[in-house]
């Protein structure tokens, strides 16, 4: 029986799953199956007057415990071997045999021996990819950080697919950093998804799919510094003024404007202001207490309190009588108001015709039942783009337009960039403000940091002190 390798299809399918794959046929057929190890056997080929044969899927069953004839000890074959477990049917032989199944389990079903030489980069990110699938999930649903990964490997799958695993080290590592650094990447990005390479090795050796000298090599690769690579750097994210947060104010739409104040006056994050639903708010108190759902930092058991004080509680009042489960904010209120205000400004008088005209056909238009934090950006972006008195441009329909167009959507984008602002500054506003006024514990309280150090990175120092102690001073 002949083995052929074939490349991995990383991050598309679970290659310890055994795929049955039925190649196309004319006169004759084919059929591979795919084995434990990555490979792929060609098991049957028909002949004249034969029919293509159906395979069933592997078994999921476990490898069996049995005796060995000749010595009459208990083994059990995993990935090709056999493990020698003791006489057989004795209380030792089986406690080894229920940790040998254990380990096997816990590797995702993979040889307990170390790989080979031939382990290719394809096959260990085929394997950090379905454990990463059932590690980054909250709430039964994937996190963004399977995205993030995703665009950290595709470079090193592309590259260096079928190096064998052993052999990849800090040169391969630069040379994928390099071309991130021609993609035009910022310097930070590039620094988190070489991190992410990392710790895919990392993971690796723990199974015991590598050896520990793969990984202390990657990380002799340090980190792009500020300003000493060519990599693009880009701006810290500054609090956004007062002033410009009041012009925006009137060109949102009413709902996305009680988001912004609210936000700007509990220092919440956007995320959480998205999810506010009357039930996760203690109203017993004269100050308010919101609990989060889901928080940025649950997954380190930490509990998320947010504070409501009367002017953010006056904010809440109309969103707040509806079903306890319902968010406040949704998109669907926030067009029902938008189409009640057309109207309300109407000058023409309605038509007869358009007063027995009947509604779109089909079901009505479903709204999501809360904004995302994209959305809540997003509406934000455009309302400075009216305030600054910027035409969206619309993507044409015939094709030779496209790149007129092209251009004309790259120049809006960068003066949006220029002259818009996002939801994270005003947590940075409402940070720099607690600072200034209560000191620093009190900012890290209110925002539910842990570290003082992190508060620090949202809060801006208050330089007015500093030069009033050195007029003092002289």
């Amino acid at each position: 029986m002949s083995t052929v390798r074939v490349r991995s299809p990383a991050f598309v399918v679970n290659l310890a799953e055994a795929i049955t794959c039925y190649l196309p046929a004319v006169g004759s057929a084919a059929c591979v199956s795919s084995t434990n190890d990555g490979t792929y056997r060609r098991l049957w080929q028909s002949g004249k007057g034969q029919h293509m044969p159906r395979i069933a899927r592997a078994s999921r069953a476990l490898p069996k415990y049995r005796r060995h004839r000749a010595s009459g000890q208990a083994v059990v074959t995993i990935g090709g071997k056999d493990f020698y477990l003791g006489p057989h049917g004795t209380k030792v032989s089986k406690a080894e045999y229920d940790r040998l199944i254990a380990e096997w389990l816990a590797a995702g079903r993979r040889s307990l021996e170390v790989a080979d030489e031939s382990l290719t980069v394809d096959e260990v990110l085929a394997a950090y990819w379905r454990y990463a699938k059932g590690y980054y999930r909250k709430n039964g649903e994937p996190t963004k950080e399977l995205d993030n990964i995703r665009y950290a490997l595709r470079p090193l799958q592309e590259l260096y697919g079928h190096t064998p695993a052993r052999k990849l080290g800090p040169k391969a590592l630069q040379t994928i950093r390099q071309g991130m650094i021609d993609r035009d990447l910022s310097r930070k990005v590039i620094n988190r998804r070489i991190e992410k390479i990392k710790r895919c090795f990392k993971w690796a050796v723990s199974q015991e799919i590598l050896p520990e000298r793969v990984l202390r090599r990657l990380a002799t690769v340090e980190g792009l510094k500020a300003h000493r690579t060519e990599a693009r750097e880009t701006p810290p994210v500054r609090p956004v003024d007062d002033a410009v947060v009041a012009a925006t104010l009137p060109h949102l739409p009413p709902v996305v404007a009680d988001m912004v104040r609210f936000q700007g006056l509990t220092g919440c994050r956007p995320g959480e202001v998205c999810m506010l639903r009357p039930g996760d708010i203690d109203r017993s108190g004269k100050v308010w207490t919101y609990r989060p759902g889901s928080h940025k930092t649950e997954h380190h058991s930490r509990t998320r309190v947010i504070c409501i004080g009367p002017r953010a509680q006056q904010i809440l009042m109309p969103y707040l009588l509806r079903d306890a489960e319902t968010y406040c904010f949704s998109p669907g209120d926030s067009e029902r108001q938008r189409r009640a205000g057309l109207r309300a400004f109407r000058k023409s008088p309605v038509q007869p015709s358009q007063q027995g005209r009947r509604g779109r056909s089909g079901p009505p238009r479903k709204y999501r039942t809360r904004y995302s934090k994209d959305a809540y950006n997003w509406a934000i972006r455009r309302a400075c783009a009216r305030m600054a008195g910027l035409i969206e441009p619309r993507k044409p329909k015939a094709p030779e337009a496209l790149p007129e167009y092209k251009r004309d959507r790259a120049e809006y984008n960068a003066q949006l960039k220029e002259l818009g602002w996002s939801p994270n500054q005003l947590r940075h506003t409402a940070a720099t403000k607690l600072r200034r006024e209560f000191g620093l514990e009190a900012a890290q309280l209110v925002l539910g940091h842990a570290r003082a150090d992190v508060t620090q990175i949202y809060a801006e120092r208050d330089l007015t002190r500093a030069a009033a102690i050195i007029q003092e001073v002289g």
